[in-house]
């Protein structure tokens, strides 16, 4: 009989760099001022209080630049090739916070595996490299790479490590998901794309995943692509930075996706059977339709409100800031994990917890 998958620690970071309350200001003052006002509005509903960034916010947001390095100046906002080059610098300082964040201590030689997800940056040789010299992991370890696949990249991460251990009782598998999402603001005077810019925040989580029974235990995992909704949400590299494109539809498309198959992602249970709720927070609004679809409770997606709430949306790293916090649950309850990216895409998982 194959061996289980268990989360057994998980560890989260973020930068120094408070930034919130900076980018609101900075967004606005790029509108007209009665587009200003609207965009004040729907800012002040997103559920959101803090943001992160790996780059220091300039002294002033209505001044000439954006950082304090002078890199985003109006008019002049800086191409792929230099926020490439801020990713490879900071990237790798924030994924060893992470993964220090473990305390793994002499234990780190005998991890087999490394895992890193990330859709906001790319180098070769990269951020897994970089974890081998920086944390001490041992140079055989086996390396894999899921980039570009968005928020919904941690649950695939837990998916391959599940599949490892369960093919290896031995393996040992660290998965780190790191995003400096902060890196690809846009100077734009849509209102819809500075809005989107203003869910985003940079951070970290890593996690090690074994066959030894303490902590979660990974029990089964659902894919959903809604392929008529692929236009809703995508996550493209252009010329200057990469580019999001996020519907104002996305929450009623994921409600339908949801509605349709969710005999298939709680394996035929009702809403009712599952005890714990970790659902990425992509928006206020995408988790007001998940509660509402799925008939929750009000408390039922806290957590995961509360991660909105001090962090924001850090792509892929942002549902294991829930799940850390589903450590903390007694043993024996039945819990739901579940995030949304391009595709349009619901990449979900059943749990326990130990």
């Amino acid at each position: 009989m194959p061996a289980k998958a268990y989360i057994n620690r998980i560890a989260t970071a973020v930068p120094d760099h408070e930034v919130h309350q900076f980018y609101l200001r900075f967004a606005a003052s790029m509108l007209a001022p009665d587009r200003r006002r609207i965009f004040e509005r729907m800012a002040d509903l997103a559920g959101i209080e803090h943001r992160y960034s790996c780059f220091a916010p300039a002294l002033d947001p209505e001044g000439p630049s954006a950082d304090l390095a002078g890199t985003f100046v109006r008019g002049a906002f800086p191409g792929t090739a230099v926020r490439m080059a801020m990713f490879g610098d900071a990237a790798p300082v924030l994924a060893q916070k992470g993964v220090d964040g473990l305390q793994l201590g002499d234990d780190v030689s005998r991890i087999t595996h490394l895992i890193v997800t990330t859709c906001t940056g790319f180098s070769a040789p990269g951020i897994d490299f970089d974890l081998i010299a920086r944390c001490g992991l041992p140079d055989r370890v086996e390396r894999t790479m899921i980039g570009f696949m968005g928020c919904y990249a941690a649950i695939n991460g837990l998916k391959l490590a599940h599949h490892i251990v369960r093919s290896d009782p031995k393996a040992r598998v660290l998965l780190v998901n790191i995003e400096l999402c902060t890196m690809h603001l846009r100077e734009t005077s849509e209102l819809e794309k500075l809005l989107s810019f203003c869910l985003w925040g940079d951070g970290c989580a890593a996690a090690l995943i074994t066959a030894e029974p303490s902590g979660i235990e990974l029990d089964s995992f659902h894919c959903i692509v809604a392929q008529e909704r692929r236009d809703l949400m995508s996550w493209s590299i252009r010329d200057h930075g990469f580019e999001m494109v996020l519907s104002g539809q996305v929450p009623a498309a994921i409600s339908e996706a949801l509605r349709k198959n969710q005999d298939a992602i709680l394996g035929g249970r009702p809403a009712e059977a599952i005890d714990l709720w970790a659902v990425h927070p992509g928006g206020r609004s995408v988790l007001d339709a998940v509660e509402r679809t799925l008939g929750l409770a009000p408390t039922a997606l806290a957590p995961s409100r509360e991660v909105l709430r001090r962090y924001g949306n850090m792509s892929s790293a942002t549902v294991m800031f829930v799940m850390k916090e589903m450590l903390k649950a007694p043993p024996g309850l039945l819990g739901c994990g579940m995030s949304f990216g391009p595709g349009l895409t619901a990449e979900t998982m059943l749990f326990r917890t130990v």
